[in-house]
């Protein structure tokens, strides 16, 4: 009898232990999960609570013909999504895939559209008139989200924006 009482006050300190370390992990899970105030800066965007991993198509945006193609601009950009959302991406880890697109904006109307090479997008830029608001928007491929440049260009016949040394590179917002 007294060998039964020890097996089973065995087995109840196992079964305790057992359950200590299961609720232990519990614990350490949901705390993993929760967001971590301390190390948001005050001053950080509202954008930058947004998650910027998306679902979204690849956009099947064509440069429009309703404009006077001898009219143009030149814009030389980079992403780096780690200025506006560095919570989210590292710096070091981002970079730019070969299936990403930049285009420019005039309203709904695409006036220019590039692919990167070699990390970078040499997007050529067609308006109506000098003056104009240019809006960049940019698809990322590898998080399948549209974004939007915080800053409007103002569209000016032969300019050029950014060079390949120092390339135009804006702050971004998920669409």
């Amino acid at each position: 009898m007294r060998r039964k009482i020890d097996k089973d006050m065995r087995n109840n300190r196992l079964l305790v232990a057992l359950s200590v370390c299961v609720l232990c992990a519990v614990c350490c899970t949901l705390a993993g999960c929760k967001k971590d105030k301390k190390s948001e800066p005050s001053s950080t965007p509202s954008s930058t609570t947004t998650s910027i991993v998306g679902n979204l198509p690849d956009p099947e945006w064509a440069v429009s013909e309703d404009y006077d193609m001898t009219s143009s601009m030149t814009v030389t950009a980079s992403i780096d999504l780690a200025l506006t959302y560095e919570s989210q991406v590292k710096a070091a880890d981002w970079e730019v895939a070969a299936e990403d697109k930049l285009a420019a904006f005039e309203g709904e109307n695409c006036i220019g559209l590039a692919t990167p090479k070699e990390g970078l997008f040499y997007l050529y830029v067609t308006a109506p008139k000098s003056g104009s608001a240019v809006t960049l928007k940019y698809y990322s491929s590898k998080v399948k989200n549209l974004f939007v440049a915080d800053e409007a260009l103002v569209y000016s016949n032969d300019a050029n924006i950014g060079t390949v040394a120092a390339p135009h590179t804006p702050k971004w917002t998920v669409k």
